[in-house]
């Protein structure tokens, strides 16, 4: 499927920043589920970006940019052509063993509950594939979808306690179940191309785990599937914060507002568009 991406993202000061900095993990990289047709970045500041990769193998383009500035916007876009691998993660990137990936961080830790409710809903499943497959499904039967019940920051173990959270959050929740039934785990970054017209926050989260004999295998919670077509791979990492789209910093510009425009759509079909304030 060749899918067209769209991203603005706009910060605004109520007052203006002296400067900013920003690291961009934005630009998708090709594996055997995607190939990158183009992609662009453009920031409205007379400013350089500068490219390299991250210690997991993502890129990252990162500016700097001199105020005063009121507002900072960032636009990437481009087309992608994606791939069915059945969720199966090959050709990827990867820099570091399996076993780092058991690594805990305060986002995917886990919790009595989450190791009893992981174990719980695998048992007399065969074969690793299958637990995690079951797994999948009972968090998204177990787990409701709500933007307001959550924040960058929440954990898994906060997620889990009250049933609800947002796309991160369930994938924080996967990891931290994968690996209390001895799966290692990692968080991936990215778009999803909706087939309805429900409400999303812009962009989407997944979770990868690692199947002897197959290799990194990817679970999207949030809506019960292995990524297929409609996902497209940005970034992957332990958890959200070194996955994340965007991470800056400022100096001064104080009452800081975000708004995030994206389309994502079919190259053949009207775009579909979400938008976040």
């Amino acid at each position: 499927m060749r899918i067209r991406i769209r991203h603005e993202t706009i910060y605004r000061y109520s007052e203006p920043a002296r400067s900013a900095i920003q690291s961009l993990r934005l630009t998708p990289r090709n594996y055997d589920g995607q190939h990158v047709a183009h992609w662009r970045i453009d920031v409205d500041r007379d400013c350089r970006l500068s490219q390299s990769e991250d210690a997991f193998g993502n890129i990252v383009n990162r500016f700097t940019a001199d105020g005063p500035l009121e507002s900072i916007s960032t636009m990437v876009e481009g087309e992608v052509t994606t791939f069915d691998t059945a969720g199966v993660a090959s050709g990827a990137v990867e820099r570091f063993p399996t076993a780092l990936y058991f690594r805990q961080t305060p986002l995917t830790a886990s919790s009595p509950a989450i190791v009893d409710f992981a174990r719980t809903t695998t048992a007399g499943e065969n074969g690793a594939l299958g637990r995690l497959h079951a797994l999948l499904g009972a968090l998204y039967e177990s787990m409701s979808f709500d933007t307001d019940a959550t924040h960058a920051a929440t954990t898994a173990v906060e997620a889990f306690a009250h049933k609800k959270g947002v796309c991160q959050d369930f994938a924080h929740l996967f990891i931290a179940c994968a690996r209390a039934i001895g799966a290692p785990a990692r968080y991936v970054s990215g778009y999803y191309l909706r087939s309805d017209s429900d409400d999303q926050v812009a962009g989407h989260a997944w979770a990868e785990a690692h199947v002897e004999g197959l290799g990194w295998v990817g679970f999207d919670p949030a809506h019960g599937v292995s990524p297929g077509e409609r996902h497209v791979r940005l970034a992957a990492a332990l958890d959200y914060l070194d996955a994340a789209p965007i991470r800056g910093a400022r100096i001064g510009g104080a009452g800081e507002t975000m708004e995030v425009r994206v389309r994502v759509a079919p190259t053949n079909a009207q775009a579909q568009v979400q938008t976040q304030s």
